[in-house]
């Protein structure tokens, strides 16, 4: 997640006024799924990346008993647990106008009324 942290992403959760994020889908709960969905890739990818970096301190041999602590590992671990959440990076690309988002098309559109 190199590229997210060269971005300005708050640390902390702020408030928002949902009119603004409202205002790009014309809907606060498609913007919310669209949210949603991005905070979930980053989420993935992220944990993709530290199980990757973590895989080298593997040892098959460990147990309870014989684990031991790695200053590298627990370095890694701290420099993921200080990123931004998944949550804020999404917002704040949302936001920036960052993310590439389309709607499904039906092949059948049903009116309000249950006609097609």
């Amino acid at each position: 997640m190199d590229a997210n942290s060269k971005k300005k992403v708050p640390g902390n959760t702020i408030t928002r006024d949902i009119r603004t994020l409202a205002a790009p889908t014309g809907n606060i709960y498609e913007s919310v799924v669209i949210l949603y969905k991005r905070a979930n890739q980053i989420a993935a990818a992220e944990k993709k990346e530290l199980t990757k970096k973590l895989e080298d301190f593997r040892n098959d041999r460990d147990t309870m008993e014989e684990v031991f602590e790695n200053k590298e590992q627990i370095e890694i671990s701290k420099y993921y647990e200080r990123q931004p959440k998944p949550d804020l990076v999404a917002i704040s690309e949302f936001e920036n106008g960052e993310l590439y988002y389309r709607r499904a098309q039906s092949a059948n559109p049903i009116d309000i009324n249950g006609e097609e």
